[in-house]
């Protein structure tokens, strides 16, 4: 009985605490959601509808940041959808609402067109799209790569810059 009682002690010790690190209130988002959709529209009309596994919105710096997989898909000024855009995670400046979208990033055209890259801006005002990282770009007739790009928002019209590689047919008249 002596032998337990002399355990009892050496049994018993103090558990270490975990790290609790301060975070201030701009660290922190304002609004957090998952598996959400949003629209954005301008005069009533859609322009864009946007879905994220996780939404974290941020008051103080005016974002919002998108991850675990977002797709958004684009409309024209008459409402028909032109396009989709798929990647891991993005940010949204909400004074703007201009788009980032980072991380196997694919961009598809309804026409058939299909952006790859791991970066794309999508300027809401001038409703197009531009990234400054190693693109491939595949329609039915081309497959170009270069690095960086710019297009409209329905990718019928692109530019790639820097050296430009790839295949493509070219009309005869």
């Amino acid at each position: 009985m002596l032998f337990i009682l002399a355990l009892l002690p050496t049994a018993c010790e103090e558990k270490a605490k975990p790290a609790v690190s301060a975070m201030t209130s701009d660290q922190l988002p304002t609004q957090e959601s998952w598996n959400s959709a949003v629209t954005f529209s301008d005069s009533g009309r859609v322009r864009a509808m946007l879905q994220a596994g996780h939404i974290r919105m941020f008051e103080e710096s005016q974002e919002t940041l998108l991850d675990s997989n977002i797709v958004v898909d684009f409309f024209d000024r008459s409402g028909q959808h032109t396009s989709v855009l798929t990647a891991k995670r993005g940010r949204v400046d909400d004074r703007t609402r201009n788009l980032e979208a980072f991380e196997n990033v694919v961009f598809t055209s309804d026409s058939g067109t299909v952006v790859e890259t791991e970066y794309i801006f999508w300027d809401n005002a001038l409703r197009k799209v531009r990234g400054d990282r190693f693109v491939t770009i595949t329609s039915a007739t081309e497959r170009l790569q270069g690095y960086g790009f710019e297009a409209d928002q329905d990718l019928r019209n692109y530019t790639v810059y820097g050296t430009v590689t790839g295949q493509a047919e070219i009309e005869t008249k």
